[in-house]
């Protein structure tokens, strides 16, 4: 998949393009949300730690916060 540097070009990309180019196989489905009752919560990491989190979280178009939640709600449930 091709990687856009606004949410627009990405909006206007899956609105225009024949996905059926893409071998969509490996897509894992992800649930995001930000319920209002988020608490905010500093974490200090090693920096290869966060570097590898980063780079996971960039491969998978999420933000850190959400590959960090998406992480901790498949290990300790919802």
């Amino acid at each position: 998949m091709p990687q856009f540097a606004t949410d627009e070009e990405a909006e206007r990309f899956v609105d225009e393009a024949d996905l059926s180019e893409y071998d969509l196989a490996g897509f894992k489905p992800m649930k995001i949300s930000r319920p209002s009752d988020y608490s905010m919560y500093g974490l200090r990491l090693p920096s290869e730690l966060l570097f590898r989190i980063d780079k996971r979280a960039s491969e998978m178009n999420v933000s850190i916060d959400d590959y960090l939640v998406s992480l901790a709600t498949k290990d300790l449930g919802e």
